[in-house]
Formats: structure tokens, sequence, C-alpha cells
């Protein structure tokens, strides 16, 4: 049975995914993993090209949770109903696409736009495995959320 989802389910499971997302990154540093806080790298990026008008956290947060939401809408149009497995394994395979899309085209293209580069798979920063490490459990923790959160709403939904 093919499952739909309304627009406002989307947008909520990808703000719910995208929070989740953002306290796992917060909470990776108590083992040692580096915190990956795009919101204030997006706010650093913002700054720097436009040094006239200084952001502030609320900009750069803002558009994180909007990335984050058009990830659950990608996931929603595109590949529901294509991946195989259940809700957990589809969770683990899209956290994986989004964390190998993150290291080689997202994070080197924001980091140059912010005047510096961290490379494919952050191989210019001190610490690369750290890094990939720490974008996996990010992006890992963002696809199996969301995809809970979609399951829990496709289940009670009226």
């Amino acid at each position: 049975m093919e499952r739909t989802y309304s627009f406002t389910q989307t947008v909520i499971c990808g703000l719910i995914a995208t929070f989740m997302m953002s306290m796992l990154s917060f909470l990776s540093s108590g083992i040692g993993l580096p915190v990956i806080d795009v919101g204030y790298m997006l706010k650093e990026i913002f700054n720097h090209i436009h040094e006239q008008d200084p952001y502030n956290m609320l900009w750069g947060n803002a558009a994180y949770y909007i990335g984050g939401v058009l990830l659950a809408l990608i996931y929603v149009v595109f590949l529901d109903n294509k991946l195989p497995g259940n809700w957990l394994v589809q969770g683990i395979i899209y956290g994986v696409v989004i964390s190998i899309v993150a290291a080689v085209i997202i994070s080197p293209a924001i980091s140059m736009a912010g005047g510096e580069s961290f490379g494919i798979f952050y191989i210019d920063t001190w610490f690369p495995v750290l890094n990939i490490l720490a974008g996996l459990i990010m992006h890992l923790s963002y696809g199996i959320t969301l995809l809970l959160c979609l399951e829990y709403s496709d289940r009670f939904r009226t």
C-alpha cells in the first residue's frame, strides 16, 4: 500500500528531524566528536558575504531548518515508496545518502563561500575521520527521525 503525506505532515516531520539532528550534534561532543553547528556556520557565511549587514543566529538557524524541511520534502516527493525495507532501513539509507552528499558537495561549497575550504570528505580539516563520523551520526539521526515521524503521522492520520 502506497503511503501519502500532506505538506503539513512533511514540514512538521522535517522540523522535528532537523531538531533531533541538531541536538545529537551537540551531544556527540560528549564522546569526542566535533560539534557541527550548521546554523552558526550559515550565519558566518551570510556575514562573510554581507559584511555591512550582519546576520544573527536566528537567520542561520532559519536557513538550517528550511534546509531540513526541504530534505523532508525531497524524500516524500522523490523517494517515498521507492526505497527498500521498513521505515528504519529507509531512514538509514536516506541518512547515509544525505551524509555523502553533504561531505562531497554541500560542505565544500558552503565552506568556500565562507572563505575557507573543508575539502571533499572534510579532507582539509584537522580530523577528517571525526568530521565524517560526526556528519554520519547527524544525518543518520535525521533520516531515522524523519522516517519514524512520517511512519507515526501516517498511522494516526484521520
